[in-house]
């Protein structure tokens, strides 16, 4: 699901790349800064739509569930977690079919959003409360 990024410091400055990333799935793309690190934004996805998260401040923590029903999934359905920063441009790909939950790791923390959807042109978002999931997250 990760797409590593890299870093290239020199007298000049410091220049983040990622040279694997094909954008050219890419119709809509926003920036999400939650208020503090204790609030956890999820679990929130879509049965269509895919979508790729790059931290371009910061760090932030992103948890992913693969459903195995979008209506009424599983409790227990087991998940991963991936840590984004902005030292790296690493793409985190989340396929249709997942939900998320994001917490920004530092303060001030940018997360850089892109979907393969234009907003409005489907209708497939699904929200679960934090509490679902049996593993769901817990703030560290």
């Amino acid at each position: 699901m990760v797409i590593k990024g890299s870093r290239h410091e020199d007298e000049r400055g410091i220049l983040t790349f990622n040279n694997a990333f094909d954008a050219s799935e890419v119709k809509r793309i926003y920036t999400i800064q939650n208020h503090s690190t204790d609030f956890i934004r999820g679990w929130q996805g879509h049965t269509t739509e895919q979508r790729w998260f790059a931290a371009v401040q910061g760090r932030f923590e992103i948890r992913v569930i693969l459903l195995n029903n979008a209506e009424t999934p599983d409790p227990e359905l087991p998940e991963t977690c991936h840590t984004l920063t902005s030292a790296t441009l690493d793409f985190l790909h989340v396929p249709a079919g997942c939900v998320t939950a994001l917490r920004a790791v530092e303060e001030h923390s940018k997360l850089l959003v892109m979907s393969d959807y234009a907003l409005g042109e489907i209708q497939d978002e699904i929200r679960f409360p934090l509490s679902y999931f049996n593993n769901g997250p817990q703030k560290n």
